[in-house]
């Protein structure tokens, strides 16, 4: 098989768990190609002796499957780089929550022989697309967890007139509104008030972030409805992100968010529950005292 790999360059004193992880591919003589970035701080700066690979830049690679080992931050960089590719991605977690990235560095042996044994199973994701009409943040118009538009500064709260499918749904005041998948569900919309939204259920959430109103509550929507967001500023101008990515946009720029035509692959082991996963990582039932 042919992988190629991204990861984390930020944790250092994790890079142990990567050179685990190439130690596994070395034995299964796996074919592989190496983000440069990754592999620059690897060879570099903690001084690892790799095997042979290509290096590549951007999304240009071929690979039977991706591996991002890191945390969720590592693997959405890596679906933003694998975009249409269609590709399936295996998330390695050396961060913290990890919802995306849930194969923990002690599962990584078990996990390659299942995978070579094609005892796994591959999980579509939704993917948010962002259209701008002044053509704006044309570049990164695509978002797996969430779409986010939020005030740029400190200055007083936003006004952002929502329309779905062209009938006003609302305007929210408030510092912002998150738009998210259910993928997204767990991440930046989860800490708003967001609801918990299973994989597969084809929905959208819309979360305020911190409303002027108490009586503003999230709401989940098909995710083939089409959601258009004009805001006003004091300032003039907002903030959108998108999976993080964030850019500057001038009041007047109108929004429209809407499903994507492809969706990102995520390997899950065979014997994966998506109940398990969230029971465990929010710890519901847990009795601390």
């Amino acid at each position: 098989m042919k992988f190629a790999i991204f990861g984390n360059t930020y944790q250092a004193h994790k890079s142990s768990h990567a050179e685990n992880l190439f130690r596994l591919l070395r034995e299964r003589k796996a074919e592989l190609c190496i983000c440069r970035e990754f592999y620059q701080f690897l060879t570099e700066d903690q001084r690892l002796d790799l095997p042979q690979a290509q290096l590549f830049d951007d999304s240009d690679f071929e690979a039977d499957m991706v591996i991002s080992i890191g945390g969720d931050g590592t693997f959405l960089k890596a679906a933003s780089r694998v975009g249409k590719k269609n590709i399936p991605i295996l998330g390695i977690n050396t961060g913290r929550l990890g919802f995306l990235a849930d194969i923990s560095p002690a599962e990584m042996e078990a996990t390659f022989d299942e995978i070579y044994d094609r005892r796994y199973t591959v999980e579509e994701r939704s993917v948010l697309q962002l259209k701008c009409g002044n053509g704006c943040l044309n570049e990164i118009p695509y978002a797996l967890n969430e779409i986010a538009v939020l005030k740029h500064d400190s200055s007083s709260m936003i006004s952002i007139h929502t329309y779905i499918n062209g009938a006003h749904l609302t305007t929210y005041q408030a510092d912002g509104l998150v738009i998210a998948t259910p993928t997204g569900s767990t991440a930046y919309s989860l800490s708003v008030g967001g609801p918990v939204m299973v994989p597969h259920s084809k929905t959208i959430a819309i979360t305020p972030v911190a409303p002027h109103s108490l009586n503003v509550r999230p709401i989940v929507i098909c995710d083939d409805w089409e959601i258009t967001l004009d805001v006003e500023s004091r300032s003039h101008n907002f903030l959108v992100a998108v999976d993080g990515r964030s850019e500057s946009c001038k009041e007047g720029t109108q929004l429209k968010i809407s499903r994507a035509d492809y969706s990102i692959k995520v390997v899950k082991r065979f014997n994966h529950i998506f109940f398990d996963t969230l029971r465990n990582k929010m710890m519901w039932g847990a009795d601390v005292r």
